[in-house]
């Protein structure tokens, strides 16, 4: 067990640490939290420094790195206070493009991914298919050499500012939903396609929207990937996207430890600093397990994945304890921050209502009992 960043490592996350220290971005984010604003100017710094690059093959004008040293760099983004789901690295949408897509989506892809924008919506949930993903009702139907999308999608990131979505619509040709399922990209600009921001307490920089699907017109070239495989398609992505969430999960808690810690060893009452005090000590000892557990579980998986290891039972359990441990960690830091903790002027409350999506997004803390949980029944058998 070799637990030393490579030099690699080092200097990428070294580099991360200078371009925020020289943003100075705190002040920015507040505003932008405050305004609901995108935070433009950090994403243009980070693009600016070749972030956005990492993960993207050579080959379409990226750096090539491991999934475990994106993961890192994620993290310590968000242990500098950058915010959730303003992250300028799409592991996610790469890596379903690079596996599913053709040669003309992969460049469409690529290429936003490169600029630091997100490149596509995911068009996965709706109404009445949250976590049940098998009873999603929007359609994929075929006429006159074309595909015509109908539905409604819901709690698509980003969806006014991604130039495309990529859609789970069923076929209709077969019965069983699990195999009838097919993935389309399009762009949002299509006519048929209009989008409703939806109203939350949290992650203000990045808006979050409903989508009205209706007859948007695709071609049959649109199809991501096989017909009728898009359901196994979707239960890929979610591996990668937990571990990117999962990320973010460490290191806003790391955040908020790192300021809270820090309070903890200025702030007087009775005489003293109240670092002194055990109640204190207790939790800031807490959250340091905690944290130190989360990476390691993290890491590990991403070491998995990234030697063609299977993650599925291991993406479900980091996803769930990592979402869990957070929102506590975060927590106990507003509790040692007192009053000031819970006011806009201290970062830890937007950490607070930022990280609690966590827990909901890309499979429920629930959902992931019951994946992993049948999962390791069936292996000990």
């Amino acid at each position: 067990m070799d637990f030393k960043k490579t030099e690699e490592q080092e200097l990428l996350l070294e580099s991360l640490r200078t371009v925020m220290e020289r943003g100075n971005f705190e002040d920015y984010f507040k505003e932008c939290d405050k305004n609901h604003e995108y935070p433009q100017k950090a994403v243009d710094a980070l693009v600016e420094a070749g972030f956005s690059t990492l993960g993207i093959p050579e080959e379409h004008g990226g750096t090539p790195i491991d999934i475990l040293t994106q993961i890192m760099v994620a993290e310590e983004a968000h242990a500098l206070g950058y915010p959730s789901l303003c992250w300028i690295n799409f592991s996610t949408e790469v890596d379903d493009i690079l596996t599913f897509g053709n040669e003309d989506q992969q460049k469409k892809v690529l290429e936003c991914a490169l600029e630091g924008r997100k490149p596509f919506t995911l068009g996965f949930t709706e109404p009445q298919a949250g976590s049940d993903s098998a009873a999603m009702s929007t359609t994929a139907t075929k006429r006159d050499g074309k595909v015509y999308i109908n539905g409604n999608k819901t709690f698509n990131t980003s969806a006014d500012r991604a130039p495309f979505m990529l859609c789970v619509a069923r076929s209709g040709i077969n019965e069983s939903p699990y195999k009838d399922f097919s993935m389309y990209l399009f762009p949002m600009d299509r006519p048929g396609v209009t989008i409703e921001k939806l109203d939350k307490i949290g992650n203000n920089m990045c808006g979050t929207y409903e989508v009205h699907l209706d007859n948007v017109e695709c071609e049959e070239t649109d199809l991501v990937g096989e017909e009728c495989k898009g359901f196994y398609q979707l239960m890929k992505n979610f591996e990668v996207e937990r571990l990117t969430i999962c990320a973010a999960n460490v290191g806003m808690a790391r955040c908020a430890y790192d300021e809270a810690v820090r309070y903890a060893g200025v702030r007087e009452q009775f005489g003293k600093t109240i670092g002194s005090f055990q109640l204190i000590q207790e939790k800031i000892v807490d959250m340091k397990i905690k944290i130190e557990n989360m990476q390691n579980m993290l890491y590990k998986t991403a070491w998995k994945k990234m030697n063609g290891e299977s993650i599925m039972i291991d993406s479900s359990l980091v996803k769930r304890y990592t979402g869990q441990a957070a929102f506590e960690v975060i927590d106990d830091a507003m509790q040692i921050m007192g009053g000031i903790g819970y006011t806009h002027d201290c970062r830890i409350s937007r950490l607070w209502r930022d990280q609690r999506v966590y827990r909901i997004m890309a499979g429920t803390e629930e959902i992931m009992v019951h994946t992993a949980g049948r999962a390791l029944i069936k292996e000990a058998q």
